[in-house]
């Protein structure tokens, strides 16, 4: 159940503003091996870490796609190279026709 407010949907992504993660009644004694440490700087860090870890599956797509257009691009310059071959054997058979006829009406 996706409720506005819960851990999937928390109300803000802001932890400055969200509750802390701790509970109400302090189940160990002040002055414990567990003390609440959090800090800007760490809030900061964890912040960063966040969104750096939100951006990885937009920089995979934009590599992905990246990769995909140099494949185009590769597979147009083979099909460019393929036909400039084609037309080059049918150039190169027109001109062996024409000496051909040439040949023949000299020799005539």
């Amino acid at each position: 159940m996706n409720i506005p407010g819960t851990i999937d949907r928390p109300l803000t992504h802001d932890p400055q503003k969200q509750a802390p993660m701790k509970p109400s009644v302090p189940s160990e004694p002040a002055g414990s091996a567990t003390e609440d440490v959090t800090t800007t700087g760490a809030n900061d860090s964890r912040q960063n870490r966040t969104r750096e870890m939100q951006l990885i599956p937009e920089a995979m797509a934009r590599a992905h796609m990246q990769e995909r257009l140099h494949e185009a691009d590769r597979e147009r310059h083979a099909l460019r190279v393929v036909a400039a071959r084609r037309m080059q054997r049918r150039a190169e058979r027109a001109s062996r026709r024409a000496r051909r006829a040439l040949a023949m009406a000299v020799m005539h």
